[in-house]
């Protein structure tokens, strides 16, 4: 992919938080999701590209934009596949909490596990944990040979758990072993973001969550030369047959990084809509609006960060809506 493409990325993700972060603290979730893929959606018209979401909204009768299997861009330069979250944590942005980001992931065609709607079984952690972590071994194990890695106690690590039922005897075991936790309400992968992050007070993510937020949250670790491990959680006999169909022999097999996410080309673009541990969230002037994305690309392994103010009265020209400024093909 040509590495100009990142720029046009970033304005998809701003335009989504732009749009989304007016609803925040208003307890419309889904309202707040509709501007967020309206805007993604006619941004991404204007790019230079001949994409094909893999993770979007849902199938094509489940959502009028931004589904699985959709042709986005312009119809020119890299074909490519997209993972997109327009916003990655709605319940976040409707009580106003943090953590909630518009989203997506770009790789070249057939790079990104088409992962289906459905659970999966994740462990997270940084560089430090390649080739320690391990998602099958026990949790006490993982601690211990991290905190090894790391050269810290046990007792100084902290990972972040999806607050969930589920999760209580897993919650108990690390708390037993006497690590930290931070536990989240929705949103993990924001988390699984700062877990590759030196330094940036997590570090391992662990439990389950989306599959689809696990692929795009994949493509962040790669970037940033941390390690992942997942599995499928299929839960009858019709979400194994859909996993089959996506690609998958063995529904339940171990997936990788590199299962996850295949070869060395992927960009993995966020804009924070309200505060996240590596991001400010869209602050709203009188006449500006501010935003702070992260731009990841791990054939060069460059971290850039993007801050923009955003001239509201200009942004969209003649006052039109973004959802009208698609490129004629």
């Amino acid at each position: 992919m040509e590495r100009e493409l990142a720029l046009e990325f970033v304005r998809v993700t701003e335009a989504a938080a732009i749009q989304a972060g007016r609803l925040m603290g208003r307890g419309d979730k889904n309202g707040a999701d509709k501007l967020a893929v309206d805007a993604m959606r006619a941004m991404l018209d204007t790019v230079d590209i001949r994409g094909t979401v893999v993770i979007g909204e849902g199938e094509m009768d489940e959502a009028p934009m931004l589904y699985i299997g959709e042709e986005i861009g312009d119809g020119q330069g890299d074909r490519v596949d997209i993972a997109v979250d327009p916003v990655e944590g709605t319940n976040l942005v409707a009580k106003g909490l943090p953590g909630a980001i518009a989203v997506m992931a770009v790789a070249p065609k057939g790079c990104l596990l088409h992962a289906p709607d459905m659970y999966m079984q994740k462990i997270v952690t940084g560089p430090a944990g390649r080739g320690v972590i391990a998602l099958d071994a026990p949790i006490e194990e993982n601690l211990e040979k991290l905190a090894e890695r790391l050269e810290k106690p046990v007792a100084d690590l902290t990972a972040v758990i999806l607050d969930r039922p589920r999760h209580q005897e897993l919650i108990d075991r690390i708390r037993r072993v006497g690590a930290r936790i931070r536990l989240i309400s929705d949103g993990d992968v924001s988390p699984a973001v700062a877990a590759s992050v030196p330094d940036s007070g997590i570090d391992l993510v662990v439990g389950s969550g989306g599959a689809p937020e696990g692929v795009i949250a994949a493509a962040a670790v790669k970037c940033l030369g941390g390690e992942m491990q997942a599995r499928l959680l299929p839960e009858d006999a019709a979400q194994e047959e859909r996993v089959r169909a996506m690609g998958l022999e063995n529904p339940r097999q171990l997936l990788t990084l590199d299962d996850l996410v295949r070869g060395d080309d992927v960009l993995y673009v966020a804009t924070a809509i309200t505060d996240t541990d590596l991001l400010d969230g869209v602050h709203y002037g009188p006449l500006y609006c501010s935003t702070h994305s992260v731009v990841l690309r791990s054939k060069s392994g460059t971290v850039r960060f993007v801050r923009a103010d955003h001239q509201l009265n200009r942004k969209w020209p003649q006052g039109r809506p973004v959802t009208q400024l698609r490129r004629k093909n």
